[in-house]
């Protein structure tokens, strides 16, 4: 990666061996960006300050490498997908892991050995967690993947989650033309479309790619980005992780697999929570208003020969969410509920490993204070879509579960699962104790009397068996918990 990392500017050369790490060496530079690789900028061998940007992108190739540039570039324009070229991101994230990360790390194959590793690990924490929780085992198989192959496995995922934003962005850039010069720009204005899928499309490969050098599996923002039921570890990265906590390599990969299994549990047999995290997400992504008049003086104003002042004035950042009750609500709804996923893994991680784990405590707190420091998540999350998390509930949530499972038993914690009206608002972060000794609502008669008219069954689901059997009965006296 330059020093500038991407903008308008060509991606270099795939790598032969892109999964192992081994890159040729690239003429712009290479070593890991700075501390916001998100910006635009013309990369090349003559750095971010080029007097003439076209010859810092084309003045070193050969005239093989010359035909190949303007054919991307050709590829780039002509292209009429949706909003974000999906395409180029894949390329411009496995371009960005083929490079290796800020410490030199390069990325590797996973070997047998490896995975089967990764394997145990995973089998050994869900017997830990059947324990800790009444949701059985959600990971069908457990795999360790390299980052290139983490890339792979997440992009339709993060294509579901940024899609809303970019097709609010690229009918943005579509709406700077006045009026009565759209309907003689259609060209034009399909050019500028093809350009903003190109421009998500390096953005989110370099997010995407970055990311891919610090995640230690695939549920570390707390969305499950990667395929159901695979529990995944990425063995390079977990090392990485380990390295200067003095915590045995073995107790590390366990405890980041007790996070991942418990993920994979929640995720698994609580079947409404993707499709309502995912919504949330698309909800407040679709009340996010496009600054267009910065983006048309940013357009307006391009100076080619300062591509720098271009850069600057897209990191200030494009989007302003809608100060309105509907925004408030999205968003208000979306931070509790990944606060609420995070907080409950790492109330049952700990119980799980507290009594087996002697660097159970270390451990958990190194995580946190990953978390709230803004990682990678946050970061990513703040550079796609517009959205801050706010690290400061996932503690809360947490005090929330424990305090939950002391005063109603492990069932009568994660049957709060059953259906989203039933889980901890944000209110209830905030009064964690007034909720656990809240008296539950019986709705057993209102059952009964929707099952006979509906001429069905009363039975209610069973999170055990993650099908359509027996709700668990939440009412519980306080009598029975003090």
């Amino acid at each position: 990666m330059s020093d500038t990392p991407f903008g308008f500017g060509l991606p270099p050369e795939e790598p032969d061996d892109g999964d192992e790490g081994k890159k040729k060496d690239q003429q712009s530079g290479g070593g890991q960006g700075p501390a916001n690789p998100f910006g635009f900028a013309f990369p090349g061998a003559g750095g971010s300050g080029a007097d003439n940007p076209f010859a810092a992108m084309f003045g070193s190739m050969n005239p093989t490498d010359l035909g190949a540039a303007f054919q991307q570039l050709g590829q780039m324009l002509s292209y009429e997908g949706g909003p974000v070229n999906w395409d180029m991101a894949k390329q411009i994230a496995r371009q960005t892991v083929s490079q290796g990360t800020a410490d030199g790390t390069k990325d590797a194959s996973v070997g047998p050995a490896e995975r089967t590793a990764v394997e145990e690990a995973v089998r050994l924490a869900d017997l830990w967690l059947d324990d800790a929780t009444s949701l059985p085992s959600g990971a069908g198989s457990a795999v360790a993947w390299s980052r290139a192959e983490w890339v792979e496995a997440t992009l339709p995922a993060w294509k579901e989650l940024v899609d809303p934003v970019a097709e609010r962005v690229g009918g943005a850039m579509g709406d700077i033309l006045p009026e009565e010069m759209q309907a003689m720009a259609g060209p034009l204005i399909g050019m500028m479309k093809s350009m903003g899928g190109a421009m998500f499309g390096q953005q989110i490969g370099q997010a995407v790619g970055v990311l891919a050098g610090e995640v230690v599996g695939s549920t570390d923002v707390g969305l499950p980005l990667g395929p159901a039921g695979k529990a995944a570890l990425l063995p390079i990265n977990v090392d990485a992780f380990g390295k200067d906590l003095g915590v045995g390599k073995d107790e590390v990969r366990l405890y980041l697999a007790l996070r991942e299994a418990a993920h994979q549990r929640l995720f698994a047999h609580v079947p409404w929570l993707r499709s309502h995290l995912f919504g949330a997400v698309e909800g407040y992504a679709r009340g996010i208003k496009v600054d267009t008049a910065k983006l048309e003086d940013v357009v307006g104003q391009f100076d080619p020969q300062n591509p720098e002042e271009l850069q600057q004035a897209l990191q200030q950042g494009m989007f302003q969410p809608e100060d309105t009750p509907e925004q408030k609500a999205a968003l208000a709804r979306l931070e509790t509920a990944l606060a609420l996923v995070e907080g409950w893994v790492d109330a049952v991680v700990h119980a799980a490993a507290k009594p087996r784990l002697s660097s159970a405590d270390a451990l958990r707190e190194t995580l946190r204070r990953r978390r709230a420091t803004g990682g990678p998540a946050e970061q990513t999350f703040a550079t796609l879509i517009g959205l801050e998390l706010r690290p400061r509930r996932l503690r809360d949530a947490s005090r929330l579960w424990a305090s939950l499972t002391d005063a109603r038993g492990v069932d009568g914690r994660d049957a709060l699962w059953a259906h989203p009206d039933m889980l901890p608002t944000a209110s209830d972060l905030d009064d964690p104790d007034g909720f656990v000794h809240r008296e539950q609502l019986d709705f057993s008669e209102l059952d009964k009397m929707l099952g006979e008219a509906a001429g069905g069954s009363t039975e209610k689901p069973d999170l055990k068996k993650g099908g359509s059997t027996e709700k668990p009965d939440l009412k519980k006296k306080d009598d029975d918990t003090e």
